[in-house]
């Protein structure tokens, strides 16, 4: 009786999403037995785990204060990178499950945004010894790509393996299977850099990136640093920063927008229409005219929707724009942050958009600092009862209570 062997919900999913088969028929080569197997499989094991159901609260707090797994950054070629800090993991057989649920949370929690993009595991080995050896659990990670996520590994880094795990690993490589040993790179502090930028390396590891694991809040997809907390900008820098950015715009000249990965980023190309030389309506209405395509939130259209341009200037700050338009009746809050809080600010960062009205968020990169497709941006939105104030202690506080699933999240 498949209705007691699966949860409903895969089934419908399955019934739905194309993508999700793509990625089964992909990772066995389009033979259809094979498929089905590791289709009824992964199945069980979702409805085992409680897949669709797992969440922060349903998952003991010590496992995200640990620190053993989280998601942070992108290796070079784009692809998300998933830690496993193996020092902060010690073997304990009755806390197994527990920690394999935790890896399914991560896991879907990732596929359920990125929509079948591959990401990078990174089994950061520096500092362990025997006590932190668990074949079993490495095991684990490994079917979750093999069975339960297919399509979804891009590479194994492992950084600083003892020498103790070399005869582990050749049974590791037998789990792997001869599709998948090619994935595995054995690196050192020298090595690691061929596969990840010192952008988003710990200072051990070479890198320059200064990110600690923290908990509470969850590492949300990098995006963990608000800009800057500003506050509203003023009618005058306002029009001062639109007004460098219609001349940036024109030393761009027009060209066309492409759209290259689903989730807003930026782009250090010289990419921005440039305004009609007869258009006489007010600034806001020249700039929201640059921006080729909008996102349509259930709480906030977005402009541009996927990238954002800079101009051409070679000194000083470059500046774009985004545009936010309330679509609802009420107030809405919002946030911006940015895998990359040192090379941009905003103004403003964490502010509210009255009902039916837009608000010009003006993003400014740095001096001496290149944009780069890997910066991401995230928005957050969500509304607010029309008895809250929008003053900077209110939405602190708002920000604090509102519950998760009614907040907006445009990448």
């Amino acid at each position: 009786d498949k209705s007691d062997k699966y949860d409903s919900r895969d089934v419908e999913r399955l019934q739905q999403d194309d993508n999700w088969v793509e990625n089964y028929l992909i990772w066995r080569h389009d033979v259809m037995d094979d498929t089905l197997k590791m289709i009824d499989e992964s199945f069980q094991w979702r409805k085992e785990y409680m897949v669709n159901d797992l969440s922060e609260s349903a998952l003991p707090k010590w496992l995200f204060e640990n620190g053993a797994l989280y998601l942070h950054g992108y290796d070079k070629e784009g692809y998300k990178l998933f830690w496993f800090r193996v020092k902060f993991h010690m073997k304990d057989p009755k806390l197994q499950f527990e920690k394999k649920k935790f890896v399914a949370f991560w896991l879907e929690h990732y596929a359920r945004r990125e929509h079948g993009k591959p990401l990078t595991v990174v089994f950061d080995m520096a500092e362990t010894g025997v006590s932190h050896i668990d074949l079993d659990f490495i095991r684990f990670i490994i079917n979750c790509f093999k069975v339960y996520y297919p399509n979804y590994l891009s590479k194994i880094v492992i950084f600083e393996m003892p020498w103790i795990m070399n005869a582990a690993f050749k049974i590791v490589k037998g789990w792997l299977g001869p599709d998948a040993i090619s994935m595995l790179k054995f690196t050192n502090k020298n090595e690691v850099q061929e596969y990840i930028s010192v952008e988003y390396l710990p200072a051990y590891m070479g890198g320059i990136d200064t990110f600690k694991y923290s908990y509470p809040p969850l590492v949300d997809d990098d995006f963990q640093t608000p800009l800057c907390e500003n506050g509203p900008i003023t009618t005058e820098d306002e029009t001062e920063s639109k007004e460098e950015i219609e001349a940036d715009s024109k030393e761009a000249g027009e060209s066309s927008e492409e759209q290259i990965l689903n989730a807003k980023k930026v782009c250090s190309l010289e990419q921005i229409s440039k305004p009609e030389e007869n258009d006489k309506t007010d600034s806001k209405t020249k700039n929201a005219k640059k921006a080729l395509t909008v996102f349509k939130g259930p709480l906030l259209h977005i402009s541009p929707a996927e990238e954002l341009f800079f101009g051409s200037k070679e000194i000083g700050e470059k500046k774009c724009l985004i545009v936010l338009t309330n679509v609802t009746k009420n107030v809405v809050a919002f946030k911006v942050r940015t895998t990359a809080p040192d090379k941009y600010r905003v103004k403003p960062s964490n502010s509210s958009c009255e009902p039916g009205t837009s608000i010009d968020i003006v993003v400014s990169l740095h001096g001496g600092f290149a944009a780069s497709l890997q910066d991401r941006f995230l928005i957050m939105a969500a509304e607010m009862d029309q008895s809250s104030g929008a003053g900077v202690p209110e939405l602190a506080q708002f920000w604090k209570e509102v519950p998760r699933n009614k907040v907006m999240e445009h990448r």
